[in-house]
């Protein structure tokens, strides 16, 4: 184990530079080779780690944590659990509507669908900040959320780390997800039930 403390860290990309105690080039670090039990990375924080290579063969430092404090203040946890009770509370609320035949197993699979691909492009545009490469962007990720996969993106943003933390950007995602809601709030009205029967009769007859 070799200690240094990190001269400078790219949040948005989840990278950085260690100087290493002893001496010598600054060594690459990456977000997943960090101690997720501590807070995230910043300039100046002192660490160990260990040395190792990329597939490429370039030296880089992995297992890397905190030489002292900097622990994790549970906000990250409290935002997995949350994101868990969300989904497994919604997922509950629609399993009552489908048994009460207030809602049709269409509308399920749309929101099963629609969850997996928002998580799906949550952790593409992760990898692509990381990397650089082509973003998604926000609307698109807020359309996907608007159109029933905010209970995906929810699990993504808990999970992945990405998008949990810009304001603007959170204060949208709830946005999309009351929208969402208040749709399904008015389909399982008597007036919405009757125009949902009425386009699903007029799909299954087309």
């Amino acid at each position: 184990m070799q200690s240094g403390t990190i001269s400078n860290w790219n949040d948005k990309k989840g990278f950085g530079f260690i100087i290493p105690k002893s001496g010598g080039k600054t060594i690459f670090t990456h977000i997943n080779d960090y101690s997720r039990s501590h807070k995230p990375p910043m300039k100046g924080l002192e660490v160990n780690y260990f040395i190792s290579t990329d597939p490429k063969g370039r030296k880089c430092a992995v297992e890397v944590r905190p030489l002292k404090g900097h622990k994790n203040n549970g906000r990250e946890l409290k935002q997995k659990a949350f994101s868990i009770v969300l989904l497994s509370s919604f997922a509950c609320l629609l399993f009552f509507l489908l048994k009460e035949n207030l809602i049709p197993l269409t509308i399920v699979g749309l929101y099963a669908v629609m969850s997996i691909i928002a998580f799906a492009m949550y952790a593409k545009d992760k990898n692509a900040a990381e990397w650089g490469t082509w973003r998604t962007q926000e609307s698109t990720l807020h359309m996907l959320s608007l159109l029933g996969g905010w209970p995906g993106a929810a699990i993504a943003q808990s999970f992945l780390r990405h998008k949990s933390k810009k304001l603007s950007f959170r204060v949208t995602y709830w946005l999309t997800v009351l929208l969402n809601s208040g749709a399904l709030g008015w389909l399982v009205a008597p007036e919405g039930s009757s125009w949902l029967r009425s386009v699903m009769k007029s799909i299954n007859f087309g």
